[in-house]
């Protein structure tokens, strides 16, 4: 047997050739292959996976392996993919890309070339979105225990800072709901999983994520502060193409197949499994044993387009998935005149399924035609047990309470959209979308919290279903001008919608359609003087519309007579300057005012609701940006924001006030380290100042009945919770074998490093027997963990 020096040895000499690789520098060349002409903007997936950005001259400059030959694939907006192999020898090479007759819109809309944004890399649309793609986002979601392309979203500008299991971020000043998500044109209502704490958008099903902030396209609407616009990851025409991963919580396989060298089909599968994980956070946080059923994801997703011809092409997105997770709870209690136990049970679980179809047709080559259908399905089921076994001055008392909700939508739509390309500069566009949803909620309770005081085991029940239809129609027509030179460009849009709802009992409200005017500006003041290749300019202005869920459940007794329906409403103006400089650096800072008007609120204690409530928003976001780089790059981003909400018929709340999702800074740092081809650093750096919660001022004793009972009294002000600092890493390995076309990756990453460190921000319920403070259960333990979460993990892509 070796001694343990010399197995040591042997290890080291085994990782040595992994380590230290023999490579030198090559440069690809990436033309229009009729005309010649380098294609700026393009870019390189080199052999590691790291993607690059071609200069003014088309050229990128990659790093690659001298031991064996590699390919990488070049790409640009609207030109077919081409792979190019890069033999032993050489350091020149060129690729000539073919312009793709189909032409999708969102090629068009979301990356044109003047724009801004680089497909497959982080790139700032000044004025309009932030967007996200390629290798970036991969490093930035594919990171922790739940791989979730909102995990790279929330790194962006205008984003605010959620935490831990929770996918539902406030941007830019709006309600964390607000935001919209569209793949690939079809609207996903409530696309979550474990009640908003991650979406449903794995890295691996999309390609590029765009977050729309500013005054965007008319195009798109249902949404006053955010629109996610995904495109789905397209499978292979040329090859089959396989993917697997494994990891401490999770499974998952992509496997794509070519369809006659005209198309192909994308299938993708994953299982997460938190067991193993709750395990471990026994260890630092007892509370974490009231998890009953480990947290649990199932999904499958399917991508597939087919191209008929040169001029029609079909596509196909689809997704099913389903979550639960558990608890329960059982107290002690040991009072002079109140002992027994107190036990609850809480458990959800969530269904979500959707599946859109659609054709592509070029009538003419100046011309665009995109016709698609789809529906979907989500329902969300919670249940909780309450019981109490006490002895009250030696009277035994035994009390059930339950509650039970089922939350179902059903949806359905269609829309066409067309561009008409009518030369010097100027593009027109229009379109027609409708969607029917069927909203169902029902709910049954039973409460013996108020029989308790009088000390009698009579409960008191109640239920609730209600049953609504909406008919949304939308239509848009716009028009688009760019100079020659790309000096100067300009979008002037109108959006029509018009939400027609139709519930139980005769409630049919009248309602009124709203339009939406939208301008953009945008300008080049300099271009290529020094270090700086453009300084841009960019002014917007625009009405918003949007359905509040609230509409979703609405009955006629809640509002009053003569009530008309129409949506929330917000007028956005906002002022951006961007900056591209050498080095593959790029600067943006943009300011914004939001005025909020017809937003929709409640009075619970009247279950009344009113829609009259106004916001007025004002911030700015910096970005500061460096690509193309083969030994680092990534960005920092700093938001400030000024949200404040007003709810006229609200006693409390009548007065401006900050809703309890603001925060005024946030600042994150997106760093991906390249030290070597084989190993690469991702950090995750963020900070993030306090947001508003009620603060018990005191306690209040109540007896009645010959029954003490203690309820919290919160101040009337609610205060700033402290600041939070989240940081991750991200360890990746890729090892290979000269001559293998498989390509492995090894990773730990560790989430939430400074958890420990931070100050508590738990939440505190008062036991209602003893008047101790107790830590909360249910979500909130989930969304308030304190302690670093590793993952570990084996990813193979052939």
């Amino acid at each position: 047997m070796q001694s343990p020096q010399k197995q040591l040895a042997a290890v080291v000499l085994l990782l040595l050739p992994q380590v230290f690789v023999a490579a030198r520098d090559v440069e690809v060349r990436v033309r229009d292959a009729d005309v010649g002409l380098p294609l700026e903007g393009a870019f390189i997936r080199s052999w590691d996976g790291a993607e690059y950005a071609a200069d003014g001259t088309g050229v990128v400059r990659i790093t690659v392996p001298d031991d064996r030959a590699v390919s990488v694939s070049a790409a640009y907006p609207g030109y077919e993919t081409l792979r190019v192999l890069i033999p032993l020898a050489g350091d020149a090479f060129t690729a000539d890309l073919r312009l793709r007759l189909i032409l999708e819109n969102t090629e068009l809309v979301v990356e044109a070339a003047g724009k801004g944004v680089a497909v497959g890399n982080t790139g700032r649309d000044t004025g309009r979105a932030a967007a996200i793609g390629g290798e970036d986002l991969a490093r930035t979601a594919e990171t922790g225990l739940i791989e979730d392309v909102i995990s790279a979203v929330k790194l962006l500008p205008g984003v605010g800072y959620t935490g831990f299991f929770d996918a539902m971020p406030s941007v830019r000043g709006g309600e964390p709901g607000d935001v919209m998500a569209v793949l690939e044109g079809f609207y996903i209502e409530n696309p979550y999983h474990w009640d908003g704490g991650f979406s449903i958008f794995d890295p691996r099903m999309i390609e590029s994520a765009r977050l729309s902030h500013g005054v965007f396209s008319a195009r798109y609407g249902h949404t006053l502060s955010g629109l996610l616009e995904l495109s789905s990851k397209r499978p292979a025409s040329d090859g089959i193409e396989a993917e697997f991963g494994l990891s401490t919580n999770a499974a998952d396989f992509n496997l794509s197949l070519p369809l006659n060298g005209r198309g192909g089909v994308m299938l993708m599968g994953k299982v997460t499994w938190w067991q193993p994980f709750i395990e471990l956070a026994h260890l630092f946080m007892p509370i974490s044993r009231n998890v009953q059923q480990a947290p649990w994801i199932a999904s499958g997703a399917v991508s597939a387009n087919y191209r008929f011809s040169p001029t029609l092409e079909w596509t196909l997105n689809g997704y099913f998935g389903g979550d639960g997770i558990g608890f329960a709870y059982e107290n002690e209690v040991d009072e002079p005149d109140v002992q027994g136990t107190t036990s609850m049970s809480h458990f959800f679980d969530n269904k979500i399924g959707f599946f859109n179809t659609g054709l592509i047709l070029n009538p003419r080559s100046t011309m665009a035609l995109r016709a698609s259908l789809g529906a979907g399905l989500n329902e969300t089921n919670a249940h909780i047990e309450m019981k109490d076994t006490l002895s009250v001055r030696s009277s035994r008392l035994e009390e059930e309470a339950y509650h039970h909700r089922t939350d179902r939508t059903i949806h359905a739509q269609g829309r066409v959209d067309f561009d008409w390309d009518l030369g010097r500069g100027m593009l027109f566009a229009a379109g027609a979308h409708e969607r029917y949803s069927r909203w169902s909620f029902d709910r049954e309770d039973s409460d013996p919290a108020a029989a308790r005081a009088s000390v009698t085991s009579i409960p008191v029940d109640s239920a609730m279903e209600v049953h609504n239809n909406g008919f949304f129609t939308s239509a848009y027509s716009l028009i688009e001008y760019l100079t020659r030179n790309g000096r100067f460009g300009a979008e002037l849009g109108l959006r029509f919608d018009h939400l027609a709802l139709v519930g139980e009992d005769d409630f049919v409200p009248s309602t009124a359609p709203v339009f939406s005017p939208r301008l953009t500006l945008d300008g080049v003041l300099v271009k290529n003087r020094g270090a700086l290749e453009s300084l841009n300019l960019t002014l917007g202005t625009g009405l918003f519309a949007a359905v509040d869920e609230a509409m979703h459940y609405l009955t006629k007794d809640q509002v009053p007579a003569g009530f008309t329906l129409k949506p929330a409403r917000s007028w956005t103006s906002l002022a951006g300057v961007g900056a591209d400089l050498s080095g593959g650096f790029r600067a943006s800072v943009e300011g914004y005012f939001k005025l909020l008007f017809d937003r929709a609120y409640a009075n619970e204690a009247e279950t009344a609701r009113y829609f009259d409530g106004e916001g007025r928003i004002w911030g700015f976001d910096v970005l500061l940006q460096k690509t193309e780089s083969r030994y680092w790059d990534g960005w920092v981003s700093y938001s400030f924001n000024n949200a404040q909400y007003r709810d006229p018929a609200l006693a409390g709340h009548s007065g401006w006030y900050y809703p309890n999702f603001h925060r005024f800074h946030t600042l994150n740092l997106a760093l991906n380290l390249k030290p070597l081809p084989v190993f690469h650093i991702a950090v995750h750096l963020g900070f993030a100042s306090g947001k508003l919660a009620r603060v018990i001022e005191s306690v209040k004793k109540i007896t009645e009945g010959g029954v003490t009972l203690y309820v919290p009294v919160y101040s009337e002000e609610p205060e700033r919770t402290s600041f939070v600092l989240p940081l991750d890493i991200k360890f990746s390995w890729y090892p290979y074998k000269p001559g293998s076309r498989v390509r492995t990756e090894i990773y730990l990453g560790v989430e939430n490093i400074l958890g420990p460190l931070l100050p508590s921000v738990k939440t505190v319920v008062i036991n209602p027997y003893s008047g101790g403070e107790e830590t909360a259960g249910g979500m909130a333990v989930m969304r308030e963990l304190a302690i670093p979460l590793p993952s570990l993990g084996v990813k193979w892509r052939f």
